[in-house]
């Protein structure tokens, strides 16, 4: 009997008893706010991840099915594929629909600045748990097909504990909420997805994920903390005010779903048959 075939039977068990550099030259060039060893060492308070075959596994198992269950929703399907490729073009991509404002080098020198620089400090909180616990990824351990195939052979021999891109979309999902408070319930539940779109494409566990967010939580806490990202901040926050015409409201008007994503308040994909609360171009409109 094939892994596969075990997992599949000690998911049903389970159920019935109860990154890489950040892409693209320009990011590549980005002023990190501490050096590696500056940053908060994750192996001194993330757990290790689960044993393989332990009781807690059996919940990184059940969700890897919930992932695949989940590639059978094409846009939530494609979301994962975007959000795969890590770096900043991705962040402004996926997040500036919602933030209300496109982020360019540019048009919004500051912002971009900012994100470039925090991008630049995610890229290394991740690597000391990584090489210590060189945990197998889930498409190796079943020698399944991910979402995203072009990328398994860079991934096959790179640790999955903790997730390195869930640090990087949490991270940015809580900066952005410091930008637009208005619309922070939706960055950030889209800044979940980004990390729970890991699982779907099948290369993280879900405790990877979830260790990821534990690790972008502590780094932009200790963000706070540096001068050079606290002015830096200030002077992003002000270019928002002064590009923007002031905070979204919810209006009694159906969103219309043209060229600018349109996301849910949960952060998920909106489509022209969505009902409720809408956040598009980083206006919240009710859709009856």
């Amino acid at each position: 009997m094939n892994k596969f075939n075990k997992f599949i039977i000690a998911t049903l068990f389970v159920v019935c008893g109860a990154m890489t550099v950040f892409a693209g030259q320009d990011e590549q060039n980005g002023n990190a706010y501490f050096t590696q060893a500056e940053l908060p060492n994750m192996v001194n308070f993330l757990p290790p991840p689960p044993e393989f075959e332990s009781s807690r596994f059996a919940a990184d198992q059940t969700q890897y099915l919930w992932g695949i269950r989940m590639r059978q929703n094409q846009e939530r399907a494609e979301m994962a594929i975007r959000d795969a490729v890590y770096g900043m073009q991705t962040i402004i991509q996926e997040f500036c629909p919602i933030l209300g404002l496109e982020i360019t080098k540019e048009g919004t020198p500051e912002l971009y600045t900012l994100l470039q620089d925090v991008g630049a400090t995610c890229d290394s909180i991740s690597n000391r748990a990584k090489e210590k616990y060189m945990r197998t990824r889930p498409f190796v351990y079943y020698n399944q097909p991910t979402l995203v195939p072009e990328q398994e052979e860079e991934h096959i021999t790179n640790g999955s504990y903790p997730s390195g891109h869930t640090v990087l979309g949490w991270t940015m999902a809580l900066l952005l909420s410091d930008i637009n408070p208005t619309v922070a319930d939706a960055l950030l539940a889209r800044g979940y997805e980004y990390g729970q779109s890991r699982v779907i494409a099948g290369y993280h566990w879900q405790s990877d994920v979830d260790a990821g967010r534990l690790g972008a939580s502590v780094l932009y806490a200790k963000l706070q903390g540096n001068e050079r990202f606290r002015d830096q901040l200030a002077k992003a926050q002000q270019e928002f005010r002064e590009k923007t015409e002031g905070p979204s409201k919810v209006k009694e008007v159906i969103a219309p779903v043209g060229t600018s994503r349109a996301y849910t308040i949960t952060g998920l994909p909106a489509t022209s048959e969505t009902r409720g609360i809408i956040i598009q171009d980083g206006k919240k409109t009710l859709r009856p």
